[in-house]
């Protein structure tokens, strides 16, 4: 039996095999993916009144995979984050663990994005705070064989000109793990055109670019991540269906959706999953790439996303590696060091659905 004998078959895959495949989470958000036992011990070293004094009542107040009504109220739980989020020592236990996090599901490569300027309230400078989490992530590298890069946002309800600095950050550590630039934060009536700016030095100076989009907003967000920031992915996209004309630039270009399905129940972006465009975009070529968002305000995993889709979409053979590469193929990573990581990923892919289908077929012990 080869792959090509079993592309488009109907395989019942379970939760243990998404956990064994190699994975990439393009989409994940430092402060939303915290551990809770880390945030009470972090506010017990640094002397913190969370409003809580147990991990139960913690796991209440933040409300992890709560359904809420808009991405407004989906944000508020980071303020409760950002509280522990404020040392050298709180940042680089929370992206190490991040990371070694990831490890431990079979995620190959992983992008945190944060903005370092929430994370001064105690004085640290941006720079201070983005050298701890990229520590931390190469220390992770070290231990867990983790490939990681980290990707500045900018915040669409903060000042354009918070957004340049930011730029200017992440342009002074472009080649030292900064591998993109972002801007995140509440989009309904807070357009990215207003952080041109910031786009225009990024873009000068060759740095990729993500930004959220169509999530809360319509089509004309993502329209703008595009056309005036030059958007290498785009963040959600779930409403790109509104607009069929823009959908099939999305699709020629062959720019990147990073796909948060649970997330996006979560904040309304869609009703339910059966709602989700992923089906549609799935069918329609689009490059789908799955994400967490935030693992611990969404509660979830990349295993978990992946099982997700298979449950509601059904997705065959050929769609899971389609998914997986997806994500390898829109890595902000250099082409040279893609190439072999595409040739791996796809070998060890194939082989963990021959070897899936085969321990189903095989006659149980007598």
């Amino acid at each position: 039996m080869t792959f090509d004998d079993i592309t488009n078959t109907t395989v019942a895959f379970d939760r243990e095999f998404f956990f064994k495949l190699p994975k990439t989470d393009l989409h994940t958000h430092l402060d939303g993916s915290l551990r809770l036992a880390t945030i009470m011990d972090l506010a017990e070293k640094d002397g913190i009144d969370l409003g809580v004094s147990t991990i139960d009542q913690l796991r209440q107040l933040i409300g992890p995979g709560r359904s809420c009504d808009s991405l407004d109220q989906y944000l508020k739980s980071f303020d409760i984050t950002l509280k522990v989020l404020q040392t050298d020592a709180g940042l680089y236990r929370a992206a190490y663990e991040l990371a070694e996090d990831a490890a431990a599901e079979n995620i190959e490569y992983m992008e945190v994005r944060f903005c370092p300027i929430l994370h001064t309230q105690n004085g640290l400078s941006p720079t201070a705070i983005l050298e701890s989490v990229l520590m931390a992530l190469r220390d992770a590298e070290r231990d867990f064989a983790i490939r990681s890069g980290v990707i500045v946002s900018g915040i669409r309800n903060i000042s354009p000109n918070v957004s340049l600095r930011l730029a200017e950050l992440a342009v002074a550590f472009k080649n030292r793990g900064v591998v993109g630039f972002d801007l995140a934060g509440s989009e309904y009536n807070h357009p990215a055109k207003d952080h041109l700016d910031a786009f225009t030095l990024i873009l000068s100076n060759n740095v990729n670019v993500t930004i959220h989009a169509g999530e809360a907003y319509g089509p004309g967000s993502i329209h703008q991540a595009l056309h005036y920031c030059g958007a290498h992915r785009i963040g959600h996209g779930t409403r790109l269906r509104e607009d069929g004309d823009l959908l099939n630039y999305v699709n020629d270009h062959r720019i990147p959706l990073e796909m948060c399905l649970s997330s996006n129940v979560q904040t309304r972006a869609v009703k339910d999953l059966e709602a989700h465009p992923f089906r549609f975009y799935l069918d329609f070529g689009l490059r789908l790439t799955l994400n967490t968002d935030n693992r611990l305000i969404t509660q979830t995993t990349m295993t978990d996303e992946y099982y997700t889709a298979f449950k509601q979409f059904g997705m065959k053979p050929r769609e899971v590696v389609d998914i997986v590469m997806s994500g390898v193929k829109s890595a902000f990573i250099p082409y040279e060091i893609k190439k072999g990581l595409i040739r791996q990923t796809k070998e060890t892919t194939k082989a963990l659905i021959l070897a899936f289908i085969a321990s189903k077929q095989s006659p149980a012990p007598s």
